[in-house]
């Protein structure tokens, strides 16, 4: 602001899951997505601080105050508020839940298939989101594994896009590019069980083992540097 910069926040992934209040912070302007709230598919919103310069990206009628054209879908728009009001009446205990739930998730993986680690910071983070790294493996072989087991989960690789190459928030969070390549995301809501966090444990060491015997960078004694190629990088 001292310099005449906007601050825009993407909080996609923490609306809903963790108490926000843009009135006592320096945001700007804040954008934040339905369904990641358990509101409607295909509708987001744009938190815009009073006073605020916009210009709009999409013309073509007074829709929205001028800001964007076109016919709002005013039944979204309702369920967004409606889902937004349920989350925060259920926020304080829903984020104690899907905190334990995922914390034995993260536990319970790191002590059982080794050679593997939770990213980001372990205390000031969201409480339904883990990112494990998992060294040696593919993260696009996991997810084919999970998918065939009935799981979903999400890569924090790239290697969707065609690019073997891995997240580069990985690579600028320092971590090394053969656990980046197998970082999963597992996400939690206020809906996930006990249960489910249970399957989730018994299938994933299984998995991981089985990919681990295919990888040209691990041996039966585990993960062997005179197997690595340094272009794989």
């Amino acid at each position: 602001h001292q310099h005449g910069a906007l601050f825009h926040c993407d909080a996609v992934q923490a609306v809903g899951k963790v108490p926000i209040d843009v009135k006592t912070t320096d945001i700007d302007m804040m954008s934040m997505s339905s369904h990641k709230l358990h509101g409607p598919k295909g509708l987001g919103a744009l938190y815009l601080k009073k006073g605020t310069r916009f210009r709009p990206l999409q013309r073509g009628g007074h829709q929205e105050r001028g800001r964007r054209g076109g016919t709002e879908n005013a039944p979204a728009i309702v369920g967004l508020g409606k889902a937004a009001e349920m989350a925060m009446a259920t926020m304080a205990e829903d984020i104690k839940r899907m905190t334990a739930l995922r914390d034995k998730l993260e536990k319970g993986l790191v002590a059982t298939v080794g050679h593997c680690f939770v990213t980001g910071d372990p205390l000031d983070r969201l409480p339904n989101t883990s990112t494990i790294a998992f060294e040696y493996i593919e993260g696009e072989a996991i997810l084919l594994k999970l998918n065939q087991a009935g799981i979903a989960a999400s890569s924090g690789s790239a290697c969707t896009s065609g690019s073997l190459e891995p997240s580069h928030v990985l690579r600028a969070m320092d971590i090394p590019f053969t656990a980046a390549h197998g970082a999963i995301r597992f996400s939690l809501s206020r809906e996930t069980t006990e249960e489910e966090i249970d399957r989730v444990l018994a299938v994933v060491p299984e998995i991981i083992a089985g990919l681990r015997v295919m990888s040209p960078f691990w041996s039966a004694d585990g993960a062997s540097p005179e197997n690595f190629d340094p272009a794989y990088a």
